[in-house]
């Protein structure tokens, strides 16, 4: 039986990438946010694609590592989506990003408190993906998203709402 999601496509016709997200949050309820090195002033929380063979669960974490050294032993997950959530790229993207294979993204995320302590975020990476990191309020965090991404993230604050401040 297929995955209706899968079936799902976005602008041009092109299917949609699975995707993972971690709301990584600390002891006051506030979120990490780190700044794309190729979008400055563009703030977003971890996340990347599902590889084959990878549960949602398990991409979250390793996009967590991949992306700000955070490891699995310095969080408690508490939460995830109840559904996927969808964002279809601008138009003058389609075709460009993704190798052009993709017309959005469908995405999972995973609410985790973080355990550790400032100095245990690395963002200087293999690969890095953020120049700058902060703790943020959520709602703060929606104006400084990329425009096509501020439904999905709202959706996602407001699925995790009570537990954030």
């Amino acid at each position: 039986m297929s995955d209706p999601a899968t079936e799902r496509t976005g602008p041009g016709g092109l299917p949609y990438r699975a995707c993972a997200g971690v709301v990584l949050i600390n002891d006051d309820g506030r979120v990490f946010a780190g700044q794309r090195i190729e979008m400055p002033g563009a703030w977003q929380m971890p996340q990347g694609g599902i590889d084959k063979g990878e549960t949602p669960k398990q991409a979250a974490l390793r996009e967590l590592v991949e992306e700000t050294g955070v490891t699995p032993d310095q969080v408690d997950l508490l939460g995830e989506t109840p559904d996927w959530l969808y964002y279809d790229l601008p138009d003058e993207m389609v075709g460009k990003i993704w190798k052009g294979k993709y017309g959005g993204q469908r995405q999972k995320w995973f609410l985790m408190r973080f355990k550790g302590e400032d100095r245990d975020i690395r963002i200087e990476t293999e690969h890095p993906e953020f120049d700058k990191w902060c703790w943020i309020k959520a709602d703060d965090l929606l104006d400084n998203i990329v425009p096509f991404k501020r439904d999905v993230y709202a959706s996602v604050i407001e699925s995790f709402r009570t537990r954030l401040r």
